[in-house]
């Protein structure tokens, strides 16, 4: 008895002793890929020249998520943009993320800058609406790179001067304070979360005085599609009210890929030329 108690002490004894001298396994957590996919300069000027609210409805006709960013609004009324995201991920201030941080001029984001361009939108995903994410010193960088916009849920300060540099500027609003004793930028070019929506590196930015949206890389092409058939549709409708005042319920609303070709609005639309054969906005031809 003695000797079997004491065996499978001696065992208990040389598996944890081999169990504390094993070799730490790393885990890598799965990640997919920051960018959703590519967007041409050619669809990214076609996808400007719609408004923010045609954009919106050609991703929510398709059942994605609200892709408006709530609350970010165009500094000054001159302002509109259109770029693909870079983007900058805030964290907010810790003593030790401000020592590791990269410094000077390799933080990250300036990091971010100098990846933008005309066809670029800067985003930055602040920690809180009131921070600033920067002002008339760093942003001078932004207009020396001839930036296609900035897009922020933060604030920003040194208004009069950053619309003096004539760039397009997006936030949730201004402010005096600076952002350093609050936040700090911490990844360049990663997803983020910016005012409840997702945005991914080379995502469409579109912005005007409706606000922001963005447009996903991965089917920025089909959003295009819908969205400029339903402008061309209302642009026929406002013509028809204009020309024979009326209600405008007798066409309007509608929704893509539902028009009834022998509605009042099938009708219309199909005296214009526009049938299911040529536009995906009838009912049996929605391509989504």
């Amino acid at each position: 008895m003695l000797s079997s108690t004491l065996f499978r002490r001696a065992v208990s004894l040389s598996s944890s002793s081999s169990r504390s001298f094993m070799p730490l396994v790393a885990r890598t957590m799965a990640t997919g890929p920051a960018a959703g996919g590519d967007i041409s300069d050619e669809l990214l000027s076609k996808l400007g020249s719609l408004s923010t609210q045609a954009l919106v409805d050609g991703l929510w006709v398709m059942g994605w998520p609200n892709a408006q960013i709530d609350g970010t609004r165009a500094l000054h009324p001159s302002h509109k943009c259109v770029g693909r995201a870079v983007t900058l991920q805030f964290v907010p201030a810790r003593p030790d993320i401000a020592q590791d941080k990269p410094a000077g001029g390799e933080s990250p984001e300036y990091e971010a800058f100098e990846k933008c361009g005309p066809n670029e939108v800067l985003v930055m995903a602040s920690v809180g609406k009131w921070d600033s994410v920067g002002g008339d010193i760093k942003f001078l960088r932004l207009k020396q790179r001839k930036i296609g916009g900035l897009v922020t849920d933060g604030s920003v300060r040194d208004t009069d001067e950053i619309i003096n540099y004539g760039f397009p500027c997006f936030s949730y609003s201004t402010t005096a304070r600076q952002g350093p004793a609050f936040m700090q930028p911490w990844k360049c070019n990663d997803v983020v979360n910016v005012g409840g929506v997702v945005v991914r590196p080379g995502d469409a930015i579109v912005g005007d005085q409706d606000g922001v949206v963005v447009v996903p890389a991965k089917v920025a092409e089909k959003v295009y599609s819908i969205a400029h058939g339903r402008e061309q549709i209302e642009e026929i409708i406002k013509e028809e009210l204009t020309k024979n005042p009326g209600p405008p319920g007798k066409y309007y609303p509608f929704m893509s890929g539902k028009i009834k070709v022998d509605s009042p609005l099938g009708k219309l639309l199909a005296s214009k030329g526009i049938t299911p054969q040529n536009s995906n906005q009838f009912e049996g031809s929605a391509d989504w």
